[in-house]
């Protein structure tokens, strides 16, 4: 179920399972409706359940799984019309948010964002390239002083992005177009093109609405 990470003993073992199940959750390794037990995760990963159960509460914060008094924890299972009007919202806000960047043009939102960019290009896991995706649109939109409009878009993202994870992982997509994408937002961020910023978010927006139309069949099964 899980890749594990080499680089765990950098991190507390609370940040190692919440990152373990947060990649697994977006690769599509572990489907919607999935009931996570705490101390099946625990043995797997090595670690006690107490990591788990904070790393659960997170991930629960984040939109990705559901506490259930009766089941426990449980990962989100959505059909595809709530997410088409998932992204049909995310369509109406998210070119809003880009524009609102492109007039700030704030360097240091750049800055941060050409790493974030830089990374997805090499990366070839799944699970990995939408977490990175998430952090890289939080990124450059982070400098907006519009904080509801931000917790929103958020919201939506954390939503979607373990079913653009499931797309991809069972259909053979090419992530370079929407790398290219990334670039070309950076690009008019930086230069404060406002118009070209909205253009690239609503484009941006129906490539992944795309992915999702071709996999359709994977959430309305039961």
């Amino acid at each position: 179920m899980f890749d594990l990470d080499k680089s765990a003993n950098r991190r507390t073992a609370h940040e190692y399972v919440r990152e373990s199940l947060r990649v697994a959750i977006l690769r599509g390794s572990i489907a919607g409706g999935t009931r996570l037990v705490q101390a099946d995760i625990a043995s797997e990963l090595g670690v006690s359940t107490t990591p788990v159960r904070e790393a659960l509460r997170d991930l629960a914060s984040e939109g990705l799984i559901e506490l259930d008094a009766h089941r426990g924890a449980v990962v989100k299972k959505f059909q595809y019309d709530e997410l088409v009007e998932i992204h049909a919202l995310t369509k109406l806000l998210e070119p809003e948010a880009m524009r609102l960047a492109a007039q700030a043009a704030d360097p240091a939102v750049v800055a941060k964002a050409e790493p974030l960019a830089n990374t997805m290009e090499r990366e070839n896991d799944v699970g990995r390239w939408v977490e990175l995706n998430r952090e890289f649109h939080e990124c450059l939109v982070s400098g907006i002083a519009r904080p509801r409009l931000l917790n929103v878009l958020k919201g939506l993202r954390d939503t979607v992005a373990p079913y653009i994870g499931l797309a991809l992982q069972h259909r053979d997509y090419r992530l370079g177009h929407a790398n290219l994408h990334h670039r070309q937002l950076i690009e008019a961020v930086r230069t404060g093109d406002v118009a070209q910023a909205a253009e690239l978010s609503s484009r941006h927006v129906d490539l992944t609405t795309q992915v999702l139309e071709d996999a359709r069949h994977l959430f309305d099964s039961p």
